[in-house]
């Protein structure tokens, strides 16, 4: 199965061309397969690029641990850049259907190629406002819970500041029975009204470098807790991403790079 790996600020997906490809037969155990590190890829799941009647292309997305997801925010600029550069779909503008609807991607080029991209993620709905969490350590914190295509929660009264706690708690968290079909956990802190620096573990793959729809809707909770400006800078261990909320339209833009690490050939087992 040729491959090529890709990642957008650090949250990082083994990708493959199914324009050009065949799929592989059980995604799920593939995705599985190869997001380990030291048998595997190494990724944080696997996205299928695929042709659709409806759109230019088809995502769909495995997390590392077979679940498959609605949505990928740095994923989807990722493929945008792969369909730009390699000539499938060579427009400035194209259109992506993912399980959680088609969203519509503006790239931005330099010298030829995508270099940044730039998504409208569709609405955030909020869900519930101040779901109270107590971990196991006595900490209670309270969660705005969201949907953007896939859950999440986001939290401005808890930080952790070391990896230990961040792991213990966000999987505490994701997996807590106040979110019935698990959540994306975002602890965020307010730099300032314009900049906001987030950790989130990933529901299905834990932790990771960045998580696009989880900055947008960390943003979408900060405003709605009116700690935030509708147009912030979202700092994740990986790097920066722009987020947009826009008020007439009610939709979410994401701005940020995608890069190319390598290109191989996976035999499957």
């Amino acid at each position: 199965m040729e491959f090529v790996k890709m990642h957008g600020i650090g949250n990082d997906y083994v990708f493959v061309d199914c324009f050009r490809n065949e799929a592989p037969s059980d995604p799920s155990k593939t995705s599985i397969e190869i997001s380990k590190f030291h048998t595997g890829i190494g990724s944080d799941g696997l996205i299928l690029m695929l042709p659709d009647d409806e759109a230019d292309a088809r995502m769909r997305i495995f997390n590392k641990d077979g679940s498959e997801g609605g949505m990928c925010g740095n994923g989807i600029r990722c493929m945008g850049k792969y369909l730009y550069d390699s000539g499938l779909v060579k427009k400035d503008v194209m259109k992506i259907a993912t399980g959680s609807g088609v969203r519509t991607l503006e790239i931005f080029t330099e010298k030829g190629e995508a270099k940044t991209v730039r998504v409208d993620m569709g609405k955030p709905e909020i869900e519930k406002d101040m779901v109270e969490i107590v971990f196991p350590d006595g900490r209670k914190a309270g969660f705005t819970a969201l949907s953007l295509g896939n859950p999440h929660a986001m939290t401005l009264d808890y930080f952790p500041e070391d990896d230990v706690a961040f792991e213990r708690n966000g999987s505490f968290a994701e997996n807590h029975p106040v979110f019935p079909n698990r959540a994306n956990i975002s602890f965020c802190k307010v730099n300032d009204f314009t900049h906001l620096t987030a950790r989130i573990w990933e529901r299905g793959s834990g932790p990771t470098l960045a998580c696009g729809t989880g900055a947008c809707a960390t943003l979408a909770a900060a405003v709605h807790r009116g700690v935030c400006s509708r147009k912030a800078h979202v700092s994740l261990p990986g790097g920066e991403l722009f987020i947009e909320w826009d008020e007439k339209t009610g939709c979410v833009f994401m701005t940020g790079p995608a890069e190319i690490s390598f290109t191989g050939i996976w035999r499957q087992k």
